[in-house]
């Protein structure tokens, strides 16, 4: 995650925690002059409802009314990671071992940016996949997106 979008998710999380659910990540797709900013919920043991997401949405919205951390238009979105929920801190993918996740870099590595394989260990900054039968480790820092594959 960007700095902004770190200092967003450190804003609204005890909100967020208030409410009864636990802030998975945020996101910020840009399209054209604005933006969609995604702020992903979750409730390990009942899921996500839409009253749920309509609740964190009417509060966040208060909060960026007053604090406006956005420059420019944007849409907000509260929902579900889903099941191919994207990992967006080091104990997404600690909690996630043994499951297929897919991996783009920031930068190349061993000739390529994209990874699909299975989560093998995700110990202090390090990320570690079996892919093709051969495992690929990285550091945390190089991750640019990931989601698991369901």
């Amino acid at each position: 995650m960007s700095n902004n979008l770190v200092a967003i998710a450190d804003m609204i999380r005890p909100t967020v925690e208030a409410l009864g659910v636990t802030l998975w990540g945020v996101d910020q797709v840009g399209q054209g002059r604005s933006s969609i900013l995604r702020i992903y919920i979750d409730k390990p043991d009942d899921g996500i409802t839409i009253d749920d997401c309509e609740r964190v949405s009417r509060q966040i919205s208060g909060i960026f009314d007053v604090e406006d951390p956005i420059a420019g238009e944007y849409t907000l979105e509260v929902s579900s990671p889903g099941m191919d929920r994207p990992l967006f801190d080091h104990a997404h993918f600690a909690r996630f071992l043994g499951s297929v996740a897919n991996v783009r870099l920031r930068s190349p590595l061993e000739g390529r940016r994209k990874f699909k394989g299975v989560i093998q260990r995700a110990e202090a900054d390090q990320i570690c996949l079996l892919v093709d039968e051969k495992e690929v480790t990285f550091p945390f820092s190089a991750v640019d997106k990931a989601n698991l594959v369901y």
